[in-house]
């Protein structure tokens, strides 16, 4: 292991051991060095990372209170403040730039932003702030497949990601109210016989004319001739795939995708916005090409995976002679087996299994905001990505790491048992017994909570959570966490224990595992919906009853959270750990 990266994992190990009573969190302590030190994102170097965490805690947790509180007071000032500072990463310039520059958002509202298009938002409106331009909203909400079809809720919730992203735009347009133009664009395309109007059938335009690079026989007919099926189309007279328009870019063009393109196609589906107005849509293509100019664009920021239409719009920008515009591309992002389609999970919510748009397997920025994750994370997780054409996997532990540095300060602490059972103590000695933790480990300023122990001739009984239970040995010491220690007596059908110590220092000369509990009496059902749908029902502590609507908590040994609702049971969003 490198020197530097053994010294980062004990430091932030130290720092989580001093938080949670001599015993530090792995995941924790790996989301810090992932946090605030982006080089260690790499899956392998994360790996490694890993490993080398794992090595320094099985030392920190041999160590008392006092020797770690001993190696704290020796850290660097940087780590004394639990963060490294981050270095501002600019990207790269963008050309042609000394004029005012103007760009443009482009979603198609078949759905809420996911994290995937947070890429394209956050670096649009990154090159816009940095350059003193203009940002357009331009809904590119023209009709297309029946597969991608328009979710009329998705105008609102992609306003509302980006009022929550902070990414302020100067004019918004939709699509759907540019038809006109559009139509007059492709009535001159047509009479500078640069395009034309086919009726072949689809497959026999490909199989016997595309593939072979054989014009078709509507190629070269007439102007006149495609003026009056151009009529035809707007007039009704044809339905859907009967008649379609076609840019006269080539048919023996190397690149198939090139070899005279559909600009026009029918589609008489009704419009949430404008109904049945229009039966003609332009596709992405033509359409782009013509707005892009009319609304005086300058520089388009895309995915990689959109260089084909590049190309097609270039070509009618030069049939067209209007300026060449300034494109720029980015590589494609994955989030390793997470599936971010906005018709699959439409599909999934229209059938019951997904609970809405804010499901959180949806990774909309709807399902993030409900999750806890705060906007500044969401920015600097796109940010440290660059501006690259290369392809990147990326790991949510990376934004859940980011995302931590934000919320941490400002998350209460509570206890939370998921999927509790019963433990019965006996032969204590006390006959009033309490947990004072803090509020926050790192705040003490804010106080303590009390969690009572109802004793009674010399038992209580706890809740504590059936993945402790599993760990639990007959005859092993635990620590119910900021109470006292118990010896294991029986586990199998009902779990019974009784009172040892109270000393935090007699578990931690015996490595004595320390478990999260609540009170029998006096607690607060609780319901955790996780990221990957599944919903699991456990306890808290009383002070839960105190939780509002929206407020960002972390329930100890668990994981950070958000509140959803408050009753009639109290419903958390996971965030992550």
């Amino acid at each position: 292991m490198s020197k530097e990266l053994k010294e980062i994992a004990k430091a932030y190990a130290l720092l989580n051991a001093k938080k949670y009573d001599g015993k530090a969190n792995a995941k924790a302590v790996l989301g810090q060095i992932l946090g605030n030190y982006p080089e260690y994102r790499d899956p392998e170097k994360r790996k490694i990372a890993g490993q080398v965490v794992g090595i320094i805690i099985k030392e920190i947790d041999k160590m008392s209170l006092e020797a770690i509180d001993a190696e704290i007071a020796t850290l660097p000032p940087e780590f004394q403040a639990q963060k490294k500072p981050v270095e501002k990463k600019e990207l790269p310039p963008l050309h042609n730039a000394d004029h005012s520059i103007i760009m443009r958002l482009a979603p198609f509202p078949s759905g809420p932003l996911h994290i995937g298009n947070a890429r394209m938002v956050i670096l649009n409106d990154y090159y816009v702030k940095r350059y003193k331009g203009k940002l357009l909203l331009v809904f590119d909400d023209t009709i297309g497949s029946e597969e991608k079809s328009i979710v009329p809720d998705a105008y609102d919730m992609i306003v509302e990601s980006l009022d929550y992203l902070g990414v302020k735009y100067h004019k918004k347009i939709y699509k759907s109210d540019r038809i006109d133009k559009t139509y007059s664009w492709c009535k001159k395309a047509i009479e500078q016989d640069i395009a034309y109007v086919c009726t072949c059938p689809a497959q026999e335009w490909r199989d016997t004319y595309k593939l072979n690079k054989r014009p078709c026989p509507h190629r070269e007919q007439a102007i006149e001739t495609n003026l009056n099926e151009w009529e035809k189309m707007l007039n009704g007279d044809y339905e859907e795939r009967q008649a379609v328009v076609r840019l006269k870019i080539g048919m023996d063009h190397k690149d198939p995708a090139m070899r005279d393109p559909v600009m026009m196609r029918i589609a008489k589906r009704s419009h949430p916005r404008v109904g049945t107005k229009y039966i003609v849509w332009p596709l992405l293509e033509f359409s782009w090409a013509i707005d892009d100019h009319l609304l005086g664009i300058t520089h388009i920021l895309r995915g990689k995976d959109l260089i084909k239409e590049d190309n097609i719009e270039r070509w009618v920008w030069e049939q067209f002679n209007w300026p060449i515009l300034e494109i720029l591309h980015y590589g494609l992002i994955t989030f390793g087996d997470l599936k971010l389609s906005k018709s699959y999970s439409r599909r999934m919510i229209e059938s019951g299994v997904y609970r809405g748009w804010d499901d959180p397997r949806t990774w909309s920025i709807q399902s993030l905001i409900k999750r806890g994750t705060k906007p500044d994370a969401i920015r600097e997780a796109i940010m440290s990505l660059s501006l690259s054409m290369v392809d990147i996997e990326y790991d949510p532990l990376n934004l859940y790491a980011i995302n931590k540095k934000y919320i941490d300060p400002i998350a209460p602490r509570y206890f939370f048992v998921p999927n509790p059972q019963l433990l019965f103590i006996r032969e204590l000695p006390h006959p009033e017994m309490a947990a004072h933790p803090l509020i926050h480990p790192e705040q003490p300023e804010k106080g303590k909570r009390t969690i009572a122990l109802p004793i009674s001739q010399g038992t209580a009984e706890v809740f504590i959570s059936d993945s402790d239970v599993n760990s639990l040995q007959i005859g092993s010491i635990v620590r119910l966490k900021d109470l006292c220690n118990i010896k294991i007596l029986e586990k199998n059908g009902s779990i019974k224990a009784e009172f040892s110590s109270k000393a935090m220092e007699d578990a931690r000369q015996i490595n004595a595992p320390i478990i999260q509990w609540v009170p029998h009496t006096d607690n607060v059902k609780i319901q955790v919906l996780m990221p990957n749908g599944t919903l699991i029902k456990g306890m808290g502590e009383s002070a839960c009853k105190n939780l509002k609507v929206d407020q960002i908590i972390q329930f100890e040994r668990f994981g950070f959270g958000k509140v959803n609702q408050t009753s009639p049971d109290i419903v958390i969003f996971f965030a992550h750990k």
